[in-house]
């Protein structure tokens, strides 16, 4: 499939992850979830990703959610699987995914001890030689280093690069050492999309997005538009959701989201071990600062819904 630069100039959506009371999937409520965000315009999907619980999901569960995404979406939508972990378990989620109707993979960041960058190209290469699809790299750690990622640039198959160190300097340089080759993705989400983007990275991933669809992609279309001061007004409406997520080395990620998730209304279960378990403090802090968000989230889609703009 060719991908277009402006196919992956939007909002990377990571969906949240639904298991039922017996820690299987819960396809009712996935499939519903994926409809939800697809009528709100979201076109860019990573299921089974970091926030998806990726390192807690068995290969039959990956795949099972790259189906249930395909089946509950548009044609129109990309959607990239995870891969990472064992080298033939990359291989065989990739073109397992691809079967069910994945756009592409998305290498996840590196789990293994000792690591190399020699090693890292040896183990992209081979995965992308078997699955031959677009593909997306994922980088929040030393390795896969810039120099490495510009090289790969080079390969037909590479399609993005989701960075995620937030060392914006840095970032700046390998954009412009890339010269447009391919695209660059902020992995990092609302809380730095505006600082990537002016560093030259159109598109953003999100998790919050999962529960304010039509904030996530306002605040993108508002930078998209170089109309700064709206696209921070909405990222300041967004950001509590970042910042509780980030608390105590980002060890909320997941289990703030899932919860938050039962404010608007389905049941996602509890996050998988060793996810970080929610307390009754917890919990009534985050019902204190998504009373506004979804507020604003009921008042955005509104009038997304009064201009024809909601799908």
């Amino acid at each position: 499939m060719s991908i277009a630069p402006a196919d992956l100039r939007g909002v990377h959506l990571v969906p949240l992850t639904a298991f039922d009371k017996s820690d299987q999937i819960n396809e009712t409520v996935q499939a519903q979830h994926t409809r939800n965000m697809y009528d709100a315009g979201v076109r860019l999907y990573l299921p089974a990703a970091g926030t998806s619980e990726f390192q807690s999901l068995s290969l039959d569960e990956v795949v099972k959610l790259v189906e249930i995404t395909r089946a509950n979406s548009g044609p129109d939508a990309l959607i990239f699987a995870p891969v990472g972990l064992q080298l033939q378990h990359s291989i065989e989620i990739g073109r397992r995914a691809l079967e069910v109707g994945a756009t592409g993979i998305m290498f996840m960041p590196f789990v293994h001890p000792y690591l190399s960058d020699e090693g890292a190209r040896d183990y992209y290469l081979q995965v992308i030689q078997a699955t031959q699809c677009p593909t997306l790299i994922y980088k929040k750690r030393a390795i896969p280093s810039d120099a490495l990622l510009l090289e790969l640039s080079d390969n037909e198959h590479v399609v993005g690069i989701k960075h995620a160190t937030n060392a914006m300097h840095e970032f700046r340089k390998v954009i412009q050492a890339d010269g447009g080759r391919t695209e660059w993705i902020c992995g990092s989400a609302e809380r730095f999309a505006p600082y990537y983007m002016l560093a030259g990275s159109p598109g953003f991933t999100t998790g919050a997005g999962n529960l304010c669809p039509h904030l996530s992609l306002a605040c993108h279309a508002a930078f998209a538009a170089k109309q700064w001061e709206e696209g921070m007004r909405l990222q300041a409406i967004i950001q509590p959701i970042e910042d509780f997520r980030a608390r105590s080395g980002d060890s909320y990620n997941v289990s703030m989201l899932k919860y938050a998730m039962s404010l608007t209304g389905p049941d996602f279960g509890p996050a998988r071990a060793p996810q970080r378990q929610l307390t009754a403090q917890d919990r009534s802090q985050i019902d204190a600062l998504m009373q506004p968000i979804l507020a604003a989230e009921a008042e955005v889609k509104s009038e997304a819904q009064s201009v024809g703009l909601s799908r």
